[in-house]
């Protein structure tokens, strides 16, 4: 994954924001919408797009472009350099490949402790009842 050209390929639209600000959401557009092309991406190789596009699909529109939005700062430069992080911190977590699970037995401690504690409970509850004479 080469982050520079990545960084290129973003196309950035200002919005107005909702929320708190006052006047100054009438008047500015603050909230930054971020449109990543993943399919057609040159920064990134063709096992990336796959793992990407399985991982983050929810993300993805039809056509396989991640659009991602900021409006937390009143300032569009500040919401531009968040929304940019938050797109490469989500490239990140999803382009890690997860290990592989290796099968394990049950130890035998555990299972004796799982049946040590029925038989337990088991005399507990017989302890309750009522002596047969």
């Amino acid at each position: 994954m080469d982050k520079s050209i990545i960084a290129s390929e973003f196309s950035f639209k200002a919005v107005r924001s909702s929320g708190a600000g006052g006047q100054n959401v009438n008047k500015v557009s603050s909230k930054v919408v971020l449109n990543f092309d993943l399919v057609n991406s040159k920064g990134l190789t063709e096992e990336e797009k796959m793992l990407l596009q399985t991982k983050i699909a929810t993300k993805l529109t039809q056509d396989g472009i991640l659009i991602l939005t900021s409006e937390e700062d009143r300032s569009q430069l500040k919401n531009k350099e968040k929304v940019i992080k938050k797109c490469f911190k989500l490239l990140e977590n999803a382009s890690v490949v997860p290990k592989e699970r290796k099968e394990t037995k049950i130890p035998r401690s555990v299972k004796e402790k799982r049946l040590n504690a029925k038989k337990v409970m088991s005399t507990l509850k017989q302890n309750r009842k009522k002596p047969n004479f």
